[in-house]
């Protein structure tokens, strides 16, 4: 196999958790809206509309005194002026998808970095961090592995935030970027990384140049589940090109000190998908080959047959793995769901299972737990 031989120059930080004892036993905080003026009437609505609402009433009150027929302002009146800012058509509904969180899993891992109002950050295992964006609606997990030479970050999210300064809070070490795929929500912090790894191919090229329709779809009201990060600008986010400092291949290792890390090519999902597995330690980073809610299989770039080799080749791994980490919702699984997941694509596929709408040209088809989003077959679109 070909190693990765990366000599970078370490950046002294402050706080780097992999090297201390730190320890914080901090559940998921939920975003929730601020009210500056507390639980009033007036609380309910949008912080740009309460001072017009307040001086509405405020100037009704004062005519009725002036004209000295207070009386006919009564309750009623001033809520029927009021319905000129109809509450309902000003509050923001929760998105269906934010409502069950924080999520349980949650409660049993380490968080570190708890003060971020962005990533949630969980120590999974040693020197391995989840870096979770839970208030936009992929809940994209990316990856800090750390060894005692360098660090690997698989994935960088959304690009909302900036996780590069995250890594440099949990590590003093030089950081590689390898994405799992380059789907826009894996890949939004590349461009803040001066070594990036890419597999070879026409799929990661392209999108290497960056994008920005897919990454305005994703801060879509219903897409979003509290505020985005101060000094965040909407009208401008788009994914941002990016440099391949290094193109890879299947069998690839990195050796960070103390830890190798094995590139398998798994694509289906998309052509440049690839798992990242920590041999010595057990642990298997799926990316989105799996993860715990519907596995997306109906784009363009997707290849079912692929997939389903790809993961075959996943399952036959996992008696000698401890822990799957997949790139969204919930960090860990148990290898155990690896042939599961074998034989519920593959059931599926001939034919097995519930199917429901899933969206315009699409069909949610469910057996055994798991959840597929593939492109509707003609029948199903009618």
């Amino acid at each position: 196999m070909n190693e990765g031989k990366l000599s970078f120059r370490p950046v002294a930080q402050a706080f780097r958790p992999e090297e201390s004892a730190f320890s914080c036993a901090c559940t998921k905080q939920i975003p929730r809206a601020n009210t500056a003026l507390g639980m009033t009437f007036f609380a309910s609505f949008p912080k740009p509309v309460q001072f017009q609402v307040i001086f509405f009433h405020a100037l009704l009150l004062f005519l009725g005194v002036l004209s000295g027929a207070a009386s006919a302002f009564s309750a009623n009146s001033v809520s029927s002026a009021l319905n000129l800012f109809p509450v309902s058509s000003l509050q923001t509904e929760k998105p269906e998808w934010c409502k069950p969180l924080p999520r349980p899993e949650y409660k049993s891992l380490q968080r570190v970095l708890p003060d971020d109002p962005w990533f949630e950050v969980y120590k999974v295992a040693p020197g391995v961090f989840a870096i979770y964006e839970p208030h936009q609606a992929e809940e994209t997990i990316s990856y800090l592995i750390v060894g005692n030479k360098q660090a690997v970050l698989f994935d960088t999210g959304m690009g909302i935030s900036d996780i590069h300064k995250v890594t440099t809070k949990l590590t003093s070490r030089p950081v590689v970027v390898l994405n799992s795929h380059t789907h826009d929500d894996h890949v939004g912090g590349n461009w803040q990384f001066t070594f990036v790894y890419g597999m070879d191919t026409d799929f990661t090229r392209k999108n290497a140049k960056g994008s920005r329709e897919d990454a305005q779809a994703e801060i879509a009201p219903d897409q979003l589940c509290g505020e985005l990060p101060k000094g965040f600008n909407p009208k401008t986010y788009a994914t941002k090109p990016w440099r391949i400092s290094h193109f890879i291949h299947d069998g690839f290792t990195v050796n960070l000190g103390g830890r190798k890390l094995e590139v398998l090519s798994t694509p289906g999902h998309t052509p440049d998908s690839i798992a990242l597995l920590d041999r010595a330690n057990g642990l298997l980073f799926t990316g989105d080959t799996y993860y715990p809610a519907p596995i997306w299989l109906f784009r363009p770039e997707t290849d079912l047959d692929a997939y389903v080799n790809s993961v075959k080749r996943l399952a036959a791994l996992a008696p000698e793995l401890k822990l799957v980490l997949g790139a969204h919702n919930i960090p860990v699984a148990e290898p155990s769901v690896l042939p599961r997941l074998v034989n519920a694509i593959q059931a599926v596929r001939s034919g097995q299972g519930t199917v429901k709408a899933g969206g315009e040209g699409k069909a949610i088809h469910s057996l055994d737990g798991f959840d597929f989003l593939l492109a509707a077959a003609k029948k199903e679109k009618n």
